[in-house]
């Protein structure tokens, strides 16, 4: 429905947001290692390191004996499907992430975004307990950041391109994107949608994300701010 292309909105407290970087930056070799390797590679590294429900509940044996069965829990984040499962990720990511790691500081980015993750995947535990299938993307993670970014820059404009009738460039303020977002995540969990897509994740981030940044960001950086 949209992309979003850059935002309106400068840091104020760091000189340049190195985690959020490093994140994009890690994930997209992690990509580029997976994608290198053949369809081989990356069915088995989905395997190895995705989250599978019956896997972290113990119901079968871990396809890595010496892998804990939790840590894909933070390993699947890392992984993704193709090149549009990483792009949009990675364009949210770009856009959005720089001014969440400016309102909590670069630590506590960095812990929020991995708890953003881990908390959206054991939602989708919880509903798909008996999945043998393999959740990945750092969509649950994102979404944590798209939350964040909500309650703290609801008013700031966002340069999206959207294609409803043709495809048109807009400044909408973040609220209305980001609101538009959320809304098409609860409607296709709300229709039971089954295309592969992993929607409770993302309300499970979106959620975690809202939640977490109250208590993660600065003293100093007051919720639905921007303008």
């Amino acid at each position: 429905m949209f992309l979003p292309l850059y935002d309106s909105n400068k840091i104020a407290h760091i000189e340049f947001p190195y985690v959020n970087y490093g994140i994009l930056g890690v994930t997209t070799l992690v990509f580029l290692f997976q994608y290198v390797s053949g369809p081989d590679g990356l069915y088995y590294s989905h395997i190895s390191f995705g989250m599978i429900p019956i896997v972290v509940r113990d119901l079968v044996p871990a396809p890595l004996p010496w892998l804990p069965d939790h840590a894909t829990l933070l390993t699947y984040m890392f992984l993704h499907a193709d090149w549009l499962h990483l792009l949009s990720n990675m364009l949210f990511l770009w856009v959005l992430g720089d001014n969440v790691e400016d309102a909590l500081g670069h630590v506590r980015y960095l812990l929020f975004y991995l708890a953003c993750g881990v908390l959206a995947a054991l939602l989708h535990l919880l509903i798909f307990a008996s999945d043998n299938g393999p959740l990945v993307g750092a969509s649950g993670a994102v979404a944590g950041v798209i939350g964040a970014y909500i309650l703290l820059y609801p008013h700031v404009r966002v340069f999206v391109l959207s294609r409803i009738v043709i495809t048109l460039p807009l400044a909408l303020p973040a609220w209305a994107v980001l609101g538009l977002w959320i809304a098409s995540q609860l409607f296709y969990v709300m229709v039971g949608s089954d295309d592969g897509v992993a929607w409770w994740a993302h309300i499970g981030g979106v959620a975690a994300g809202a939640v977490l940044v109250v208590v993660f960001k600065r003293r100093e950086t007051p919720l639905f701010g921007g303008g």
